[in-house]
């Protein structure tokens, strides 16, 4: 597994990971209504480029195959982490979040975590906040404020 900086030209590849890996691996955690909610199938592919390409976004890719990506902003909000369903728990996730962890100078990181998210953010330290209910195309979803502090770095 590669870990790379994202190129505007992964943007298709990214968004139907990002489509599959909702209606996939989030299936268990929340109804097909919510699924569609959250991943339409209609992304704003310009809206998703400007993002990607503001923040600190990187993939994973195996033979050629984006696997896996994320991105952070500079004050250290976890955006986006989501790993295609047939590279589950093969270290995808923690070795991208390593990364994007590394990648800012902030003090905190947080992030917004599904469900199905929150367990994988409370093994590497990330402490819950909250519980909070978004509402995407009308539908509610429920997801967690969650924030890890980092060590400091030595000057």
């Amino acid at each position: 597994m590669t870990i790379r900086e994202y190129r505007p030209s992964d943007l298709r590849e990214i968004l139907e990971l990002f489509y599959d890996t909702v209606h996939t691996v989030n299936a268990g955690d929340y109804t097909p209504e919510q699924l569609n909610a959250w991943a339409d199938g209609a992304p704003d592919m310009a809206e998703w480029g400007r993002s990607l390409s503001e923040h600190a976004a990187l993939v994973a890719v195996e033979d050629g195959k984006i696997t896996g990506f994320g991105d952070i902003d500079a004050s250290g909000c976890l955006d986006r982490l989501y790993v295609h369903r047939d590279f589950q728990r093969r270290g995808v996730a923690s070795a991208l979040c390593d990364a994007l962890e590394g990648a800012v100078a902030a003090e905190r990181i947080a992030t917004n975590a599904s469900i199905t998210a929150k367990p994988f953010f409370e093994r590497r330290g990330y402490q819950t906040l909250w519980e909070q209910q978004v509402i995407r195309h009308g539908t509610a979803l429920t997801n967690y404020r969650m924030e890890k502090r980092l060590p400091a770095q030595n000057a």
